[in-house]
């Protein structure tokens, strides 16, 4: 006993300095510009005289029309560098609907209502029992009325577009709300469904409940999976560089109503358990008068598609089963695709957000062992230095767990992701906002702070988004945040479980 206890106190004062060597090295190799040019100008100031900047001035006083063409042309580089540099794009707020306790979805409510659908098997429910059991999923999930309701599965447009209108709505009356901003002053409108797309499309719903104006560039994306949130932002983000002065608006949500599947295909039936209602709603601007009243600057947006790799292509698939029932197949593949994924787009996102000395870590390290076949591990740039927040899409504990391991990150950094799904399950593309909400509500949010938005989806693809924070966020000072009234309850701790097999 005694000897182990002098084995960790021998371990701690060695991992204490090799903690502070590494800081040391990374402040050392980012600041060492400065570190070099600070003295250097204080050498050359101390140097120069008097007489020194008097023969300067004299010197320019005989060449004043080289002085003059000089001047003109540094005026007249500056004005096309800043007319012809990308527009700003500002976050003035987010909502996140969260429904009422009518849909409220407890593991013993989704049970009973699988056990009403006839077409289940008994293994088929007790499959459907044990994935919700490991999920990760607390008793306050909420699914739509369709669900719950007795007949399960009210197959009908009318109830789908009830329940789109009941998500989609709740989120950007409360954004609207929040901001301010008049629906006339929106030029730009981008919903993400990917299952449900009815006619007229979601966009169009919203244009006429709203009462948006007759030239807004309208865009209804569907069929792009649980990234397509970040898609929209990307879209935003290029639109809002060719419309000046202009409010986008982004819906992101996803319908359940008619996508319940009814079959006994296991790769099938692993959806019906995991989704779950919501939406967010989200408002960007380039105006730079709004910078101040902004939360959140966009920094980078980057989309990464395996959709050649046929692997990739079908690991999330809509299809019907052998009985012709149509549902949502999920691969075995998932996870390594998913993986591949971010192993492309972190590889393209590493060098314009990750610290210098990071940089060099991992180009010596490629060098070693590509060039000189050195036996050594490759090494994983730490992400912890670039970001101070996390917001992992929500799709599942797997996918979580993976993440985890793979960028190094500790409980706290993933704490977000974890509570929003047993909080809210996975609510598909909204997710990454409702773990924004998350951090918002525990205070974390400080001004300066970047965070890191990470989403996955059937095609497959993986999508990021950089934020940078314009201002320390009070909740105090916030309207509507989903977490309101309950954050002090969270963390909860969930069980560990094993992974099941399909």
């Amino acid at each position: 006993m005694g000897y182990g206890n002098n084995q960790v106190l021998d371990k701690e004062p060695n991992s204490i300095k090799l903690k502070y060597v590494k800081l040391g090295y990374h402040y050392l190799i980012s600041n060492a510009m400065y570190l070099f040019l600070v003295p250097l100008t204080l050498a050359l100031a101390y140097n120069l005289s008097v007489e020194d900047f008097i023969h300067l001035f004299d010197h320019l006083k005989l060449n004043l029309v080289i002085v003059i063409l000089c001047t003109m042309l540094t005026v007249i580089s500056a004005t096309l560098y800043f007319m012809s540099r990308p527009r700003q794009v500002y976050l003035l707020n987010f909502a996140c609907y969260k429904p009422d306790s009518s849909n409220l979805c407890t593991r013993k409510t989704f049970i009973q209502q699988t056990r009403l659908v006839k077409d289940f098997t008994e293994e088929s429910l007790a499959f459907q029992k044990k994935i919700l059991e490991r999920s990760g999923y607390g008793e306050k999930t909420y699914a739509s009325k369709a669900h719950l309701e007795i007949p399960m599965f009210d197959l009908s447009v009318k109830a789908a577009r009830k329940e789109a209108e009941q998500v989609m709505f709740g989120a950007i009356d409360e954004l609207l709300a929040k901001t301010g901003v008049m629906s006339n002053d929106i030029g730009i409108l981008i919903v993400n469904c990917s299952l449900f797309n009815p006619t007229p499309s979601l966009s169009a719903m919203v244009v006429n409940r709203y009462k948006l104006r007759g030239n807004i560039a309208s865009y209804n994306l569907s069929g792009m999976g649980c990234s397509a949130g970040l898609i929209s932002i990307d879209l935003a983000k290029r639109l809002l560089q060719v419309r000046p002065n202009t409010y986008a608006l982004v819906v992101s949500m996803e319908s359940l109503t008619l996508n319940g599947y009814v079959g006994n295909s296991r790769s099938m039936l692993i959806p019906n358990c995991l989704f779950r209602m919501g939406a967010a709603a989200v408002l960007l601007s380039n105006r730079s008068s709004d910078r101040r009243h902004s939360k959140y600057q966009l920094v980078h947006t980057l989309r990464t598609h395996k959709g050649a790799d046929d692997k990739g292509y079908h690991c999330v698939f809509q299809k019907e089963d052998p009985d012709k029932r149509l549902g949502v197949a999920l691969s075995k593949d998932l996870l390594a695709v998913a993986g591949e994924a971010l192993k492309n787009n972190i590889t393209t996102l590493g060098p314009l957000v990750l610290p210098i000395s990071e940089q060099i870590l991992f180009l010596v390290n490629l060098i070693a062992r590509k060039i000189f076949k050195m036996k050594m591990k490759q090494y994983v740039p730490d992400f912890k230095l670039a970001f101070e927040h996390f917001c992992i899409h929500a799709g599942g504990r797997a996918v979580l767990d993976e993440l985890e391991k793979n960028l190094q990150l500790s409980e706290w950094h993933m704490e977000p992701s974890r509570m929003t799904l047993y909080r809210f399950g996975n609510t598909s593309s909204s997710s990454l906002w409702y773990e924004l909400a998350y951090m918002e509500a525990k205070g974390r949010i400080k001004k300066g702070d970047r965070a890191w938005q990470i989403g996955f989806g059937s095609g497959f693809k993986c999508n990021s988004a950089v934020w940078r924070a314009l201002r320390t966020i009070d909740l105090a000072n916030e309207k509507n945040n989903p977490w309101m009234g309950e954050i002090d309850h969270f963390p909860v701790h969930v069980p560990e479980v094993s992974p099941i097999d399909f």
